[in-house]
């Protein structure tokens, strides 16, 4: 069976993305910070699927945890098959009044943590073949602050990865979703429908997975899930960066 190895899997679309996989007969390593969380969670989807389910208590903002997960992505005896890079979480849009502390923890989670499993998950998987899925947003099309330039540099690594790694069968995937509902918003303090964002705009995570996953299998280096943020994206390419910066202000990703 294939090994998956999910960063954030214990809510939103790590979550989703265990399950998925969970069905497909993947077997699974989960990560995120909470070890009570992650027991809990393996033990559903070893009773639901069936699956080995093996899980990794780390915070990604950590250098020593970071270190742990990628130890395991360079097992050679259980080698990692796909590479779900999702973790993540959202700050408020004014940048000059967040902590830098936090502002600099963001960047370790979303550019810093995912550059290092990304280069171990390369390196596991040079002359097998495998894959990796980026989580990054449609955000990165924009500006708007850090989340969306941390969200950026994740596309433009994966398109650079995905071509230079194509010769040894490894594909990199940025799965960049609009507003999808899942809990990251409640996490920001944001109740639901408080977000600013109208219900059309909203995509559901087990379609935004299902995306994921099969552009990811086409060797796709961007899949944006859904019509209409793949026209939304479409037009971040003609309209001034003035204009798509001052619609994004309307809501929080």
């Amino acid at each position: 069976m294939p090994t998956a190895l999910i960063t954030g899997a214990t809510s939103g679309l790590g979550a989703e993305f265990a399950r998925q996989l969970a069905r497909r007969r993947a077997d699974l390593v989960l990560v995120a910070r909470t070890e009570q969380a992650l027991e809990s969670f393996a033990a559903e989807l070893r009773e639901q699927y069936g699956v080995a389910v093996e899980v990794i208590a780390a915070d990604l903002a950590i250098s020593e945890d970071v270190q742990r997960v990628a130890a395991r992505l360079s097992e050679e005896a259980d080698p990692v098959d796909l590479l779900v890079n999702n973790a993540g979480f959202g700050l408020p849009l004014q940048f000059a009044d967040n902590a830098i502390d936090d502002e600099v923890r963001h960047l370790r989670v979303h550019v810093e943590a995912t550059m290092r499993l990304m280069r171990a998950a390369i390196r596991g998987m040079r002359g097998r073949g495998g894959r990796i899925i980026n989580v990054a947003s449609v955000a990165g099309f924009i500006q708007r602050s850090t989340y969306s330039a941390c969200k950026a540099w994740v596309i433009g690594f994966s398109r650079w990865a995905n071509a230079e790694y194509a010769r040894d069968w490894i594909s990199v995937t940025a799965l960049c979703p609009g507003f999808t509902h899942t809990n990251f918003h409640e996490r920001m303090g944001l109740p639901p429908g408080q977000e600013g964002v109208p219900a059309w705009m909203w995509l559901d995570a087990a379609d935004v997975v299902r995306a994921g996953l099969r552009d990811a299998s086409l060797g796709k280096a961007v899949s944006v899930p859904s019509l209409r943020y793949k026209a939304i994206v479409a037009l971040t390419k003609v309209l001034p960066p003035s204009i798509t910066a001052g619609v994004a202000r309307r809501g929080r990703v």
